[in-house]
C-alpha cells in the first residue's frame, strides 16, 4: 500500500448483522479488509466463551455457539444505540459487563484486524450511520451517534467522522457509472433500511461537499433483524405455542416470542424471572407438547440458534425460490418425529408484506421528496437487499427505473473509504 504523509481514513460499516471496512490509499486505490477469513463482511457478533474463557468474534462466534460451546452470543448491538438498554450490565463468562463496553470490544477486534492487514496503525474513521437509529425522535438519533463516536474513539480512534451508509452506497456506485444519473439508493440492513436520491456523476466524485446532488433522503427503523424475527413468529414459534389456543380458549402470553425472535432480546427470555414465567405457563396449554418445547428452548438457551436458522432459511428461499426448512430437531419431540419448520416464497412474502410495504412506502417518500417524477436507477445495496419480495415490490413500484443490485455487504464501506479519502478532519 501507498506511503503518505495523510493519515489512512477507515472506512467502517457498523453494521446490526454484519461489519465491514475498507480505505483508499495514497494513490487513490480502493482497498477492501478481509475480515473474516477470506470474507469481507464480519457478523457483527461476540462469543464469550465459559470453557475458554475467551472472546470470540465473527464467524468464529457464531460458529462456536451453533456448536453448543458453553457461553454467551450477543449480536445485533447496533440496535441498543440510542437505548438506556447500552448503559445495562449484562452477564458474560461470570462477570457482569456493560453493552456499552462490549460494543467496544469489537470495535478494537476489527480495528486490530484491519491494522494487522493494512500494516500500519489506523487512527481515523468514517463511520456510517443509518439516515435514522431511531424514527421520530431526534434527541435519542443524536445519543445514538454520539454513543458510537465514544466507543470508536475508546477502541483507539482519534479522529471520527459520519455519512449517511446510502450516502456511502452512492459514492460507491457512482465509479460504475459514465453519464449522469439520478440514483435512489436502497440501503437495506439489519436495523434498518434508509434511502438517498442523489445526482452521479463521475465528473464530481472527487469533490469534497456533494450536498448539491443529494436531493433526498428518508430512512425507517425496519431491517433484516425484523424479517428474522416475523418469519421466526410465523414459522417456528407456533411450534412452541405461539398463538395456541389454551385454556379458556385464550391464546398463551406472548412476550417470551417476542424475545426470542429478536436478536438483542434473546438473552432476556433467559434470565431466573423469565424462566419462571415461562414454566408456569403450561397451566395456559392445553398441549403440553409445545410448552416442553418452549422450555428446551429457553433452558437449553437455543434462542440463537432457531433464528440462525430462520436467516439461513430466509436467504435460501429468496434466492431459489424454493421451500427452505429450519432443522429443530434439537428441541424435545417424538421418537419417530422429525421436527421442522418449513418457510416457502408464498409464506415468506405474506409475513412480511406489512414490514416491506413500509419499507417501499419510505422508498416512494423519498423520491416524492426529491421532487423528480421518477429516477433513473434504483441501486440495492445492504445485506438484505437480496431478499426476493423485496426486489419485486419495488420493481412493481418503480417499474420505469433500472434495477441494479451492488455489493450487498462492502458498498457502503467503500463509499464510506471514498468519502474519507476527501474528509478534511
Amino acid at each position: 500500500m501507498s506511503d503518505s504523509t495523510r493519515p489512512l481514513v477507515l472506512g467502517i460499516d457498523f453494521g446490526t448483522s454484519n461489519s465491514a471496512a475498507a480505505l483508499v490509499d495514497a494513490s487513490g486505490q480502493l482497498h477492501t479488509i478481509t475480515l473474516d477469513g477470506a470474507r469481507a463482511e464480519m457478523p457483527t457478533a461476540l462469543f464469550f466463551s465459559s470453557e475458554t474463557h475467551t472472546v470470540l468474534y465473527g464467524s468464529a462466534a457464531m460458529q462456536a455457539y451453533l456448536n453448543g460451546t458453553e457461553g454467551r452470543l450477543l449480536r445485533a448491538l447496533k440496535s441498543l444505540l440510542g437505548s438506556s438498554l447500552m448503559d445495562e450490565y449484562t452477564a458474560v463468562d461470570g462477570q457482569s459487563a456493560r453493552f456499552f463496553d462490549i460494543v467496544v470490544l469489537f470495535f478494537k477486534e476489527l480495528k486490530r484486524r484491519c491494522e494487522a492487514q493494512v500494516g500500519q496503525p489506523l487512527s481515523r474513521a468514517m463511520l456510517g450511520r443509518p439516515v435514522h437509529f431511531v424514527d421520530d425522535n431526534p434527541e435519542r438519533d443524536a445519543l445514538a451517534q454520539e454513543t458510537l463516536a465514544r466507543a470508536a474513539r475508546e477502541a483507539g480512534f482519534a479522529e471520527i467522522a459520519f455519512q449517511a451508509e446510502p450516502i456511502a452506497a452512492a459514492l460507491d456506485y457512482e465509479r460504475r457509472v459514465t453519464v449522469e444519473t439520478t440514483a435512489l439508493v436502497v440501503d437495506i440492513g439489519g436495523g434498518t433500511s434508509d434511502f438517498t436520491v442523489i445526482r452521479l456523476n463521475p465528473e464530481r466524485s472527487a469533490q469534497r461537499d456533494r450536498t448539491a446532488d443529494i436531493l433526498a433522503t428518508t430512512g425507517v427503523h425496519i431491517g433484516g433483524t425484523d424479517f428474522d424475527r416475523l418469519l421466526d413468529l410465523a414459522t417456528v414459534m407456533p411450534l412452541l405455542g405461539y398463538r395456541h389456543i389454551g385454556t379458556g380458549g385464550r391464546p398463551v402470553p406472548n412476550s417470551v416470542f417476542f424475545d426470542l425472535s429478536t436478536w438483542h432480546l434473546i438473552h432476556q427470555a433467559y434470565t431466573r424471572k423469565a424462566l419462571h414465567f415461562a414454566k408456569e405457563l403450561w397451566t395456559d396449554y392445553t398441549d403440553q407438547t409445545l410448552h416442553r418445547r418452549l422450555m428446551d428452548a429457553l433452558e437449553d438457551q437455543h434462542g440463537h440458534r432457531m433464528l440462525a436458522g430462520v436467516e439461513a432459511a430466509k436467504i435460501a428461499c429468496s434466492l431459489t425460490g424454493d421451500d427452505a426448512l429450519v432443522d429443530l430437531d434439537f428441541l424435545g419431540h417424538g421418537p419417530s418425529e422429525h421436527l421442522g419448520a418449513t418457510i416457502s416464497a408464498p409464506g415468506m412474502a405474506d409475513a412480511l408484506q406489512n414490514a416491506l410495504g413500509q419499507v417501499v412506502q419510505c422508498a416512494q417518500a423519498c423520491v416524492q421528496q426529491s421532487g423528480l417524477a421518477a429516477v433513473d436507477v434504483v441501486y440495492l445495496t445492504g445485506g438484505s437487499s437480496a431478499l426476493r419480495p423485496l426486489i419485486d415490490a419495488l420493481h412493481a413500484a418503480m417499474p420505469a427505473a433500472t434495477l441494479v443490485e451492488g455489493n450487498r455487504f462492502g458498498g457502503v464501506a467503500a463509499g464510506l473509504a471514498y468519502a474519507g479519502a476527501t474528509q478534511s478532519f
